[in-house]
Formats: structure tokens, sequence, C-alpha cells
């Protein structure tokens, strides 16, 4: 069974209405509370083990009480659990959502994606340049290396999010990042592809316009469509889930990072159309992804929702 453990300090004039909370919840396990016992902040040291399932709702109980707003409140994932009676009877009053996700979990997952240190802008440009060299070569392989570096993935699902909690801060901090980044990738990948072209290190195959690699970034169609739509709720399913192969796998399937090399290469080299062409497949991802992830985070807390509530009609027959 999946578990966190959760860690409070609770101020001495909560401790009592926590205790009660957690005492009378079937899926507190191990509760220890100690008096006095936290420093910084001061208070109560308060702790227990929840199965996942449950999370949500102690965690919802514990925030609306003040606990992380005039104590602390910290959440570990339980890495191994042996479980006993109380454990065992606990997964079986869940039911079906003893799998669902821990949406605090989920969001501080999104929101550490969402940090935008030096480092995100440098990784879009070496991702970007990566790229072009992926591009003028033909080369696949330095395309999806491409794909796997760049971090503006972590930007988009920020800005899904804020747009699902209705956050404006987060969705105005997110797309200024990935617009400031983006434009900078396209700036210095220019600057690197009218370098390539002045020294004719281009590939034989490109300058005689045989451009397969460039010819799939720079055509937008249905399937860009699509496939940034199916990404986008991947995505989003892995992050709920924490399923880092299935994240991988969204990186290396939408095209971001090489559309913005595109635009970069094929304006160095005067192909005005195929310019055109990855600016709307870049234009495309984004707000598709977007808007997608958006949806898919809301229908996945709808869902979880609905069966909780079922589970909640069940255990009351």
């Amino acid at each position: 069974m999946d578990m966190i453990h959760v860690r409070a300090v609770s101020p001495p004039d909560l401790t009592e209405r926590v205790e009660e909370l957690l005492s009378g919840s079937p899926y507190a396990l191990n509760l220890i509370v100690q008096r006095g016992a936290a420093r910084r902040p001061d208070g109560d040291s308060v702790s227990c083990d929840v199965p996942t399932g449950a999370a949500n709702e102690l965690l919802r109980g514990l925030r609306e009480l003040g606990v992380d707003r005039r104590g602390s409140l910290a959440i570990d994932q339980v890495g191994m659990a042996f479980s006993g009676r109380a454990s065992q009877e606990a997964t079986r009053r869940l039911g079906a959502l003893a799998g669902a996700p821990v949406w605090e979990q989920v969001e501080a997952r999104i929101r550490s994606e969402g940090r935008y240190a030096p480092s995100f802008y440098l990784y879009l440009v070496i991702a970007g340049l990566i790229g072009s060299v992926g591009i003028v070569t033909n080369s696949q392989i330095l395309i999806v290396g491409a794909m796997v570096v760049g971090p503006e993935y972590g930007a988009i699902v920020a800005v899904a999010l804020g747009i699902d909690r209705g956050d404006r801060t987060m969705i105005r901090t997110g797309l200024s990042a990935l617009c400031a980044g983006l434009l900078l990738t396209i700036a210095v990948t220019f600057l690197f592809s009218l370098l390539i072209r002045g020294f004719g290190l281009q590939s034989e195959a490109f300058e005689r316009g045989l451009r397969p690699v460039s010819d799939l970034i720079n055509t937008p169609n249905f399937f860009s469509f699509a496939v940034a739509a199916l990404a986008a709720v991947v995505g989003i399913v892995s992050l709920t889930e924490a399923r880092t192969s299935a994240l991988l796998g969204v990186f290396i399937s939408v095209t971001t990072i090489p559309a913005a090399a595109a635009i970069s290469v094929s304006t160095a080299f005067a192909s005005w159309s195929e310019a055109w062409g990855s600016l709307i497949q870049l234009l495309v991802n984004i707000t598709v992804l977007i808007v997608v992830g958006a949806g898919a985070l809301r229908c996945q807390r709808a869902i979880w929702r609905r069966a909780g509530l079922r589970g909640a009609r069940d255990g009351g027959a």
C-alpha cells in the first residue's frame, strides 16, 4: 500500500483539534503527538502515516484548521511500509480510491518545475543549438536529444496548473518565462545558424534541399494537433502518478524546441516558408499542450472526486 508520512507543527491552541481530526479518521495510522517538542516554529509535533488515497481529505482538514499557516505542514513519501491489520482495513475501506493521487504533492511537483532560474534559459538555448545541428545535418538523434534537454514543458504545465487553479500570477510568470526563453533561444540559434551558413558547415543533402528532418518539423497538420493533445494528457497523468518514464516520452514526442530551432535555421538560410511553418508548429504545440493540459488536470480532479463520493456512499451503505 502506498502511504505518505505527514509531519506537522501545531500551535498549542490548535493541537487538541488537530488530534481530534486525526484520531477520528480510520486512515491516520501511527499517530504521534509530542507536546512542546517542536522549534522554529515552536509548537507541538504531530505526525502520522496516511494511505495516499485518503491523504487529500486529511490534508484539506489540517489546512482548514490553519496548521500550514500558523505552524508548518510537511509530506514525505513512505518508501516501504509493512502493513498491519489497521492499514489493511484502511485499504479495504478506500476501495478504488486507494490509488488516488495526493494533489498537494502533484501541485508541488508542478510548481517546482515552474521555477525559472538562469539554468532554465541556459538549457533552452543549449537545446535549441543541439536542434539546429540536428536540422542542418539531418540527424533525428540530435533532434530527440534537443527534445530531452529542453525544459520548456515545466513552464507549459505550470501555466496549465495556473489556468486550472485560476492563479493569474502563475499564468503570467510561466508565459513570460516561456516567451523570453524561446525568443532568446531563437536569437542565439539564429546567430549560430548564420555561422554554419557562413562557413558552409551544413550537410550536402541539406544544401541540395533534401531536408527530411526539417520537413517533419515545419509542416504543421492534423497530426501535429493530435500528438500534442495526446502528449498533454499523458504528461499530466504521468506527473500525477510520478511516472518519469512516461514523462520522458512526452519530452520526445512534442515539437517545441525543434520548431524554435527550425525557425532560426530557416531564417538564416532564407527559407521563409519553412520558417513560417515552424512558427505555426511551435504555436500550435504550445497552445494545445497548455489548453489540453489544463483540461486534463480538471478532469482528473473530477474523476477522483466522483470516485471518493461513490466510495463514501458504498461505505455508508
